[in-house]
């Protein structure tokens, strides 16, 4: 089925576009890295931890912005995988770090050659000339004021909403 993706009046509101354009590159990532066995929450923290060193699993998780129980089901299926290692914190042993494994940069060198390609094929339609121009707006929207404390502010209010209704009768719903 050809067509527009964001069809009509939608396609008119640059958040619907960005919307509908990340959830199918997500798909298309997914589909990539499922190849690895991997998805993209596991590339993300691989690729944290190459760019960052060792970090505690609560920091990883704030730095991507993932939530703990997430992280640690993260966590737990690259170790599975021999993606990542998981030790004790020597300043505090109460907190474990986490660091990529030899496996783990082998298998991120692999998912970095395939999302470069994904890259190419997403931007197959608009000039290269754009390409280095769009990457660049992208990357001001990500490190703005606005869309990251806007997210925050979204997501720790759901948190304090679900913390808020645990108890009550509708809540699972």
């Amino acid at each position: 089925m050809a067509g527009s993706l964001v069809p009509g009046g939608i396609g008119a509101h640059t958040s619907c576009l960005l919307v509908k354009l990340g959830q199918v590159v997500y798909r298309l990532a997914e589909e990539r890295l499922d190849q690895l066995g991997m998805r993209v929450r596991h590339y993300s923290v691989l690729q944290a931890l190459a760019d960052n060193g060792a970090m505690n699993q609560l920091a990883l998780g704030a730095y991507l912005r993932i939530d703990p129980v997430t992280m640690v089901s993260t966590l737990d299926d690259l170790e599975e995988r021999g993606f990542a290692l998981r030790t004790r914190d020597p300043q505090d042993r109460r907190r474990y770090l986490v660091d990529v494994s030899d496996a783990g940069q082998d298998v991120l060198r692999k998912a970095n050659a395939l999302l470069a390609e994904l890259d190419g094929q997403v931007l197959s339609d608009v000039p290269q000339r754009s390409h280095a121009s769009l990457h660049k707006q992208l990357e001001r929207l990500s490190e703005g004021a606005t869309l990251p404390a806007e997210f925050d502010r979204v997501r720790d209010h759901a948190g304090s909403t679900k913390r808020s209704s645990a108890g009550s009768p509708s809540a699972g719903w």
